[in-house]
């Protein structure tokens, strides 16, 4: 809570008090839906080509994250995007993966979570997600710079992290993306994913609801058309 509050100053100081009311008014009174997404292992899954190659491995203490700082003229859909990457990058889940472009820029991220950080990932996100049983891993926090966005990296890179899962001795790989995010949905599509749950999340006076209902049978769902 602490941390989340330091973010929503750290929105007001930058200018973006509209977005750190959003996220306060969300906690009061909101309900929304996301999809959830899995990929199989076991079923040999050829991962599709960015624009550019791409280095999936662990990320290192040296990597270059100025990428996520606050800066002029970015809106304030992207400070929140970032402060939660940074939020996530001290949150204790040391299992972050990237992708480096050829000229060594970090181009994407994001976390792959076994069985065995299941406490670490309630003590962060509370009810946010069920328990990750010894056969599955979560992928969370995906993040594409602004730089490299519209190249096709989400969907590639994500097909090499989800494979990271492997060495966790995981099968499933799973993922979440609101059911409004037809971008990222599309990406999760193009790594291997396939929509299988479905997740209701309802807030009322910061007080969180989670019901998850399976897709029967685990299938395609219409998607929003995306913003242009």
């Amino acid at each position: 809570m602490l941390s989340r509050a330091s973010d929503l100053a750290s929105l007001v100081f930058a200018g973006n008090a509209g977005k750190a009311w959003g996220a306060l008014s969300y906690r009061v009174h909101s309900d929304s839906i996301s999809v959830g997404l899995r990929r199989d292992l076991s079923v040999r899954f050829t991962s599709p080509s960015a624009s550019l190659p791409l280095t999936v491995r662990p990320l290192a203490a040296t990597d270059d994250l100025s990428s996520l700082h606050p800066e002029p003229g970015i809106t304030s859909d992207e400070a929140f995007f970032r402060l939660t990457q940074r939020r996530l990058l001290r949150s204790g889940l040391h299992t972050c993966y990237v992708a480096i472009a050829p000229d060594g820029k970090l181009c994407y991220m994001q976390w792959v979570i076994p069985a065995s950080e299941n406490e670490r990932l309630r003590g962060f996100f509370g009810n946010l997600y069920p328990l990750i049983g010894r056969d599955e891993a979560l992928l969370e926090g995906a993040y594409t710079p602004t730089a490299f966005r519209g190249k096709g990296i989400m969907g590639a890179a994500m097909a090499q992290v989800a494979e990271r899962a492997a060495e966790f001795g995981a099968r499933w790989v799973i993922t979440f993306v609101d059911q409004q995010n037809a971008a990222s949905i599309k990406g999760c599509l193009r790594a291997g994913f396939t929509p299988y749950l479905r997740r209701h999340e309802k807030f009322r006076l910061f007080y969180r609801q989670v019901k998850f209902d399976p897709l029967m049978p685990p299938a395609a769902v219409q998607l929003p058309s995306e913003k242009t």
